[in-house]
């Protein structure tokens, strides 16, 4: 009752939150690799050499999100969102024209920058700022576009496939992302001012101060999250980038196990929910320590998955750290350094989730390669998993007590 209470009163604006990330969706690596094997087939790519463009691009794209994540401090998300959706739109009409894998490279940074990175920062940073006291249970309904996007577009997509050119259905997506514009701008004409908010409603963080980006860079709390920040991005992206792949070594169709999806994805949203009521209920001091734990299980689990139903199992759990990352990070920069610089420091946040991104694939598709295929390498992931989260828990505890209020 308190979050229909809460959407009903916030309606316009977390529409346009539920939005953005849902548009980031084609941008993201779980609509991306739906494509990995028509893209691997037209340029003759081994799964090393396509992981190794998608790992050069995305990190480019990490790269430019620390400069341009900043401009959420400066501008309205109305006037941003209109500049990067139309540059996402110009994006995937790339990706249905590109014509070698030398191209490909700067089709795929420009996705991933104005999806990936872009879209879900101005997102996460309009929740951030726009809701203050509730700002758990407004990052909660704003995610459920990121889950909506991975719930539905790849199941409609490949049924798409036996109908349509994967080049088509990229001009598809740029017509879907052009036709979100208007919408977005009609539920922003109200759009409340990140500046009015910066100076009238922020919470200091540690040592009751708004820290820079540059102080940020001085403390150890941010060196000792960068595991947390990483983590997921980099091996959540790579299963799903490697879905085609881990689909063909454990002998199941890819639209059997494409079509487990709403499974993550109801997992993902009831964990999505209780998070941010237990970020606004307890504080997000007390989530971001566990929220590595469901990973870590989901990779042990997929790893000796020989059926679809305990691949199940296994993206359910997944789900459950997934909805726990979709609240928690934004809550937690905001919490620890303030909100004052939150667009410039979310930007490194958002350039460290991207730069993961472009981790996974590369490295997995070395190791596959290699001849290590990817359910060898999920418990070594696993243990990644496990690390980042008791290294997380060791730096909430030493720096919690600066906390003020």
């Amino acid at each position: 009752m308190e979050y229909l209470a809460f959407l009903r009163r916030n309606w316009l604006f977390l529409l346009a939150g539920f939005l953005l990330p849902f548009t980031s969706s084609y941008g993201q690596t779980y609509f991306i690799s739906l494509f990995a094997g028509a893209v691997k087939g037209d340029f003759g790519l081994s799964d090393g050499q396509w992981g190794g463009i998608y790992t050069v691009g995305t990190t480019l794209s990490a790269i430019s999100m620390v400069w341009a994540g900043v401009l959420t401090d400066r501008f309205r998300v109305r006037v941003l969102a209109l500049g990067v959706m139309l540059a996402l739109a110009g994006a995937c009409l790339a990706m249905a024209a590109v014509p070698n894998w030398i191209a490909l490279i700067f089709v795929i940074y420009a996705l991933r920058l104005t999806g990936q990175g872009m879209m879900s920062q101005l997102g996460q940073v309009a929740m951030v700022r726009w809701f203050e006291a509730s700002r758990g249970k407004a990052l909660s309904l704003s995610s459920m576009g990121f889950a909506a996007g991975q719930a539905f577009l790849p199941v409609i997509f490949v049924a798409l496939f036996a109908s349509f050119h994967w080049r088509s259905l990229w001009v598809l997506a740029a017509v879907l992302v052009l036709l979100t514009i208007p919408v977005i701008l009609m539920l922003l004409r109200q759009e409340r001012t990140p500046q009015s908010m910066a100076d009238q409603a922020q919470r200091a963080g540690m040592k009751g101060r708004h820290w820079t980006r540059a102080e940020m860079f001085r403390s150890g709390l941010f060196w000792m999250i960068i595991p947390l920040a990483i983590g997921p991005a980099a091996w959540g992206t790579a299963l799903f980038f490697q879905q085609v792949h881990l689909t063909q070594v454990k002998g199941w169709a890819l639209v059997e196990f494409v079509a487990l999806m709403p499974v993550y994805t109801i997992s993902a949203v009831a964990s999505t929910f209780l998070s941010g009521w237990a970020i606004d209920r307890f504080g997000v001091s007390r989530v971001v320590p566990v929220m590595m734990l469901p990973f870590a299980l989901s990779f042990a689990v997929l790893a000796y998955a020989d059926t679809l139903w305990m691949a199940g199992i296994g993206l359910l759990i997944f789900g459950m750290g997934q909805g726990m990352q979709s609240t928690a990070p934004a809550a937690f920069w905001a919490e620890y350094f303030g909100t004052r610089h939150v667009g410039s420091i979310k930007a490194v946040a958002a350039a460290l989730m991207v730069f993961g991104s472009a981790i996974g694939p590369g490295v997995t598709g070395l190791f596959i390669d290699l001849g290590v295929d990817f359910p060898q390498q999920m418990l070594p992931i696993a243990l990644y998993y496990l690390i980042a989260a008791g290294l997380a828990a060791w730096a909430i505890a030493r720096y919690k007590p600066l906390l003020c209020g």
